[in-house]
């Protein structure tokens, strides 16, 4: 029995455990990245574990997201950042060069390594045959400092595509059909593997965005093969030494299996307030719209823009829509400079952002009171965008550049013939924007601005938890219902106990006080929970304020990780119908003594009732909760 591309690269980095399926594994991790609105706290996190420096093959701190220097508090942050990348061996990429996805697609990313990520669309990096897995900051601090990565063998869903894209239909496309197939918890604990004769039409940049948007399906990451388009790719970009072939035996066994015919794709789109809430644009075209985003992670390649700006081309834009472009990296507005394309984007009322993430993460370009906009980000959660009446849709490069000169939603085949586009055989190459690391940084002084604050200490978890229910939220709630973005937010990521005030700030604003004044308590939650960003302030903050247990149906990967990281006890209803035995407000008593056996009792002592709890955590997970989460846990192991 031959095996997949998925099992090939972790079994050459297993360290522990079993490559068998929902057992717990350890891996080693090669490569790491982090990024600013996460990198402040991963790097104040492994500072604490006082190692003198990274010991991953390579480890990138980019600047990407919190760019909107209003005050003095995202300037200092990268200062912070960029003495901690000159002191531990780090290289650093400075502000406005790009986003850290596209960048390390471009620049780093080496088939058959695996990359750890703070930020949840690492998963990108598949799309050059990596095992790249987002995670929370504490996590890749860990890595940083020598500790494996601790995950479940997660199931491998081969998505088969065959055929070719039609015009008009791009590789986000792709990427929502998937959605609209199996939705935003469809590949919990599973990764998405790509195969078929389809994945040779597709370029390591159209790969990037399927692997990227993957992580709205929930997956522990997705992966293409290392063929000839990746060597070519890597070629491009004068890396072809760091090339090799990896694909999957021919007799490879998968757990599931999810067809395509690219040739049968047409145009989609996902509506609000969810990347699973998929429909052919045709069936809601007509609606008007107010802006259009072109950009992020998923969309913002050179072969992205180079099919917008010649959609753009001698036409302007509707006189009622605003458009804005964000390039994913220099190297892709070098392109557009050089070859006269960025002018046809200028000229149709385009405005060119910097380089970086931008209104994806809500980091300006709000919409108006009630506006609707086209965005080709991965995301479209509510209030997201910085306006919570906004409805946001998310559409292909294609669709939104056609829409947007029409003023509606529209079909973008309705613009007539597909503009040819001319790939260049060799990418411009200036890495003037990453400083390298230093060999010896014992000299350094790290800067640190009056924002960032110690990191709060966290007492062992009691083995009795006694409190109120604080809230109780539904199915699907995602860390950023948990812990906004924005602009007036993300510059409090360094500063735990001002960023605590806005915990469930779109849900309910008075929780931070609530929660205070109660001295914590419990959250019920629905099915899903916490999905979306890796953002572990979703964790921490919370924590600051107290919480003890997270009470719901199921979790999200990533932000289950990241509450054991911080001491606060993830617990799932043995009965999902106990979820209605509970109300916001009630007192719950919670025995913890049984918590290796997973079978837990919990009272409501205000319902006079005994409700069976488990956990899905391994022995490693329950030992790092007992410890009061991962910081002290690594503490008490290199004390010892």
């Amino acid at each position: 029995m031959g095996s997949t591309l998925t099992e090939k690269i972790l079994k050459k980095h297993l360290i522990k455990g079993k490559l068998e399926k929902g057992s717990n594994i350890s891996i080693r991790i090669d490569q790491t990245l982090t990024q600013d609105a996460t990198g402040t706290m991963a790097y104040l996190q492994f500072e604490a574990m006082e190692v003198p420096h990274v010991l991953t093959e390579l480890s990138v701190s980019y600047v990407d997201h919190n760019t909107l220097q209003t005050d003095y508090r995202n300037a200092d942050d990268h200062r912070y950042l960029q003495s901690i990348a000159a002191k531990y061996g780090i290289y650093f990429s400075r502000p406005g060069n790009g986003i850290c996805h596209q960048l390390h697609l471009e620049r780093f990313a080496i088939p058959g390594k695996t990359l750890l990520g703070s930020d949840s669309h690492t998963p990108t990096g598949g799309g050059v045959g990596m095992i790249a897995i987002g995670a929370g900051g504490l996590d890749v601090a860990a890595a940083m400092a020598g500790e494996p990565f601790y995950l479940k063998m997660p199931k491998v869903v081969n998505v088969h595509l065959t055929g070719k894209l039609p015009d008009f239909v791009s590789a986000k496309d792709i990427i929502l059909e998937v959605l609209r197939r199996i939705g935003v918890k469809g590949a919990v604990n599973k990764v998405l593997e790509y195969t078929g004769s389809g994945i040779q039409t597709l370029t390591v940049p159209e790969r990037g965005t399927i692997t990227n948007m993957g992580t709205e399906t929930g997956a522990t990451t997705s992966i293409f093969p290392s063929d000839e388009m990746t060597k070519n790719f890597l070629e491009a970009q004068e890396r072809e030494d760091q090339w090799i072939p990896l694909e999957p035996d021919d007799d490879a066994v998968y757990d599931e299996f999810i067809e395509i015919n690219l040739n049968k794709l047409e145009p989609l789109i996902a509506l609000p307030h969810s990347p699973g809430n998929v429909k052919l644009v045709r069936e809601v075209e007509g609606k008007s719209i107010d802006q259009v985003c072109i950009g992020s992670c998923t969309n913002s390649t050179l072969r992205d823009l180079k099919i917008v700006a010649n959609i753009l081309k001698g036409k302007i834009i509707d006189k009622h829509v605003s458009l804005t472009i964000s390039p994913g990296s220099r190297q892709v507005v070098d392109h557009l400079i050089n070859s006269g394309e960025m002018s046809y984007l200028v000229k149709a009322g385009a405005r060119i952002l910097e380089n970086t993430c931008g209104p994806c993460i809500g980091m300006g370009q709000a919409p108006s009171t009630d506006a609707v906009s086209l965005r080709t980000f991965n995301r479209n959660f509510l209030g997201r965008s910085g306006t919570k009446s906004a409805n946001a849709y998310l559409v292909s490069p294609e669709t939104a550049a056609v829409s947007s000169i029409f003023g509606k939603i529209t079909n973008p085949r309705k613009l007539g013939k597909y503009p040819k586009i001319e790939m260049p055989d060799k990418f411009i190459i200036n890495d003037n924007m990453i400083i390298s690391p230093l060999e010896d940084g014992d000299s350094i002084q790290i800067i640190r601005g009056p924002n960032i604050k110690p990191l709060p200490a966290f007492e062992p978890l009691q083995d009795k938890l006694t409190g109120e229910v604080l809230l109780k939220v539904e199915d699907d709630i995602t860390t950023d219902h948990i812990m906004p973005a924005g602009a007036k937010i993300l510059p409090l990521r360094s500063n735990i106990p001002e960023i605590s005030k806005y915990v469930f700030n779109i849900i309910d604003p008075t929780f931070p006080d609530r929660s205070l004044q109660k001295e914590g308590g419990f959250i019920i939650g629905g099915d899903n929970y916490g999905q979306g960003s890796s953002r572990e302030h979703a964790a921490i903050a919370p924590k600051y304020l107290g919480l003890k247990a997270v009470i719901t149906k199921s979790f999200a990967r990533i932000h289950l990780a990241n509450l054991v990281n911080f001491g606060i006890a993830p617990l799932t209803f043995v009965k999902k119908e106990d979820y209605n035995k509970i109300d916001q407000g009630d007192l719950l008593d919670i025995e913890l003594k049984t918590l290796d056996s997973k079978k837990i009792i919990m009272k409501n002592l205000t319902k006079n009732l005994e409700i069976p709890l488990t956990h899905s955590l391994s022995e490693m997970e329950i030992v790092v909760l007992k410890a009061g989460g991962k910081l002290p846990f690594i503490k008490k192991k290199y004390a010892s």
